[in-house]
């Protein structure tokens, strides 16, 4: 049981990751890209892979890991202060 605590969460890749959202891979691609959902992409040429953490993308979505709107431009974004 001590073993399981001592196991880093894997990784997931955008297909997995986007079932969890109930999203299109896609556009789960397009909001890491943008910086709007946390993401790992590994290669440094244009076509790079990208690899998520479950428990990251749902902290994100609750709140935890980024406060920015889930959509560019949504109501928050167009807020003056």
């Amino acid at each position: 049981m001590a073993d399981a605590l001592l196991q880093p969460e894997p990784f997931v890749d955008s297909a997995r990751a986007a079932e969890f959202l109930s999203i299109r891979p896609r556009h789960l691609l397009e909001l890491a890209r943008a910086e709007v959902l946390p993401g790992y992409p590994i290669g440094r040429g244009k076509r790079r892979v990208w690899r998520f953490r479950l428990s990251e993308l749902a902290a994100s979505i609750a709140g935890g890991v980024n406060s920015r709107p889930a959509v560019p431009g949504g109501r928050k974004a167009q807020r003056k202060r």
